[in-house]
């Protein structure tokens, strides 16, 4: 197997070559510090308000595909075999403002101007992508940017008006795309990558299976898939996550199937390329699944990395575990099978040995006479981290409730079953009065903590509430949302 000591990627229209790079050194400062490329901003430095946004091109199943990413949490390896684009490219016919721009001058879309070329990068992979884009889909593509200004009329009015003044034919990234192709394809040769600047050490796998060997060889690595959270680890913590090993360029951790039994996700596929066969299989969790993050967000996290890091507020495994998923757990020993509710041992603490990696989660279909949702509360609608989660997925056979797991993320120390609430729950008649003693036993699962995201009195009441929001739903009745006093007093 050969191995390279150099990363190797387009910025732009410049190829760029790196052999001294560290594992944790971010494509923010390296655009700022290294190449002057100042229109990308550090705002948060944790992937929240979009003012570093930039696209990502990378050869994916479906061809070349370009992504907004933040580039405060895009980690420098990582970005190996791919095309970088910067505001700074952006240009139209004959040196004219791009038609993104040119809208957002128009429509008065910034005001202090330091979010606008974030935003202006996020319109323009929604222009690129889709040429006549809905109010939703705009609001949606601006989810993870943040203007303390506008108000975002004036942007989503820019963002119409540039599908309306179209020209996509003729982009840059349209126009050349072949060539660009060719370019990538070169870079993507196939090698193991070995570099690192000092101690700061990184490693690309050329496979899962020398994955298995690059683990077996350095246990106490940090894995990276998209680095949504490690790049905070980095950021925020100052921790050294050397070595690391980054799998976001795997293609065989990108695999999405469905068969008999379920839906089977590769544990590389980013919330984005899961959202179609997700959607298709759990049509429930359409309001849900947008809301993990933003599109940025979206684009670089991962469905294994949400479970693999096992935060007690990560968004996806309340509603795994209510759906009864399983995680593949792969090493050079071979590959186990766990259920995801059993994965979380405690807080910090997942079934997982240091040489494992998750490689797969396996989702059943639906039981037939079933009822499921999931539920996120957050401070804002938006971009923003769980206060609680849920996922819940009743059975109901001759009006009476036969099976029943209730899932939550926010309320202990990992994501777990409400096992006293299922007890309550069971054996009842499908009725509100069952959903209302059930949260009430919700006393005798949960004792939440209080945090600067809610308190321990609101986490209890919300975890009660969306019970009873559930079954409301799940028999159409809720057109007010109103939960009596009564119910869970």
């Amino acid at each position: 197997m050969t191995t390279r000591n150099h990363i190797q990627f387009v910025l732009n229209d410049q190829d760029i070559r790196l052999s001294e790079v560290g594992a944790s050194e971010s494509l923010l400062d390296f655009l700022r510090l290294n190449r002057g490329l100042t229109g990308t901003k550090e705002g948060c430095a944790e992937g929240d308000c979009g003012a570093c946004t930039i696209l990502v091109g990378r050869l994916a199943a479906r061809g070349l595909v370009y992504e907004a990413v933040n580039a405060c949490i895009r980690l420098m390896p990582s970005l190996d075999g791919c095309h970088v684009v910067t505001v700074e490219h952006l240009s139209g016919q004959g040196g004219a403002l791009h038609p993104v721009q040119q809208a957002m001058v128009d429509h008065h879309g910034s005001q202090c101007g330091f979010c606008t070329p974030g935003i202006v990068m996020s319109l323009y992979a929604l222009w690129m992508d889709n040429p006549k884009p809905s109010t939703g889909a705009v609001e949606v593509a601006l989810q993870g940017n943040l203007c303390r200004c506008t108000g975002y009329a004036p942007i989503i009015r820019a963002a119409k008006a540039a599908s309306e003044i179209g020209g996509q034919g003729m982009d840059a990234l349209v126009a050349h795309r072949a060539a660009m192709i060719a370019r990538l394809r070169k870079l993507n040769d196939g090698a193991r990558v070995d570099v690192a600047r000092g101690n700061d050490r990184a490693i690309l796998p050329n496979s899962a299976a020398d994955l298995t060997q690059v683990l077996a060889d350095n246990p106490k690595a940090t894995i990276v898939a998209g680095a949504t959270d490690v790049g905070l680890w980095i950021t925020k913590h100052f921790r050294n996550i050397s070595p690391a090993v980054f799998i976001s360029q795997l293609n065989d951790l990108q695999t999405i199937a469905v068969g008999p039994d379920g839906l089977e996700l590769g544990a590389g596929v980013s919330y984005t390329d899961a959202a179609e066969a997700i959607l298709t299989a759990f049509p429930q969790l359409a309001e849900f699944w947008p809301r993990i993050g933003g599109a940025q967000v979206r684009n670089m996290g991962t469905v294994g990395g949400n479970i693999a890091n096992g935060s007690p507020i990560g968004d996806t495994p309340p509603v795994l575990i209510a759906l009864g998923a399983e995680v593949a757990l792969t090493s050079m020993r071979g590959t186990r099978r766990v259920l995801l509710q059993d994965y979380f041992i405690a807080y910090g603490k997942q079934d997982r040995a240091e040489d494992e990696f998750v490689s797969a989660i396996h989702i059943p279909h639906l039981p037939a006479s079933s009822h499921f949702c999931g539920y996120k509360i957050t401070k804002r609608r938006d971009e923003d981290i769980s206060a609680v989660s849920a996922g819940f997925l009743v059975q109901v056979s001759e009006d009476i409730v036969t099976s029943a797991r209730l899932a939550y993320g926010g309320m202990a120390g990992t994501p777990m079953r409400a096992k006293q609430a299922e007890a309550a729950l069971i054996g009842q008649p499908f009725q509100r009065a069952s959903f209302a003693a059930a949260a009430k036993a919700l006393a005798a699962d949960f004792t939440p903590l209080s945090d600067w995201r809610a308190s321990a009195t609101y986490r209890s009441k919300v975890a009660a509430n969306l019970l009873l929001r559930f079954y409301d739903q799940a028999t159409g009745t809720d057109d007010t949302l109103e939960i009596r006093q009564e119910d869970v007093a």
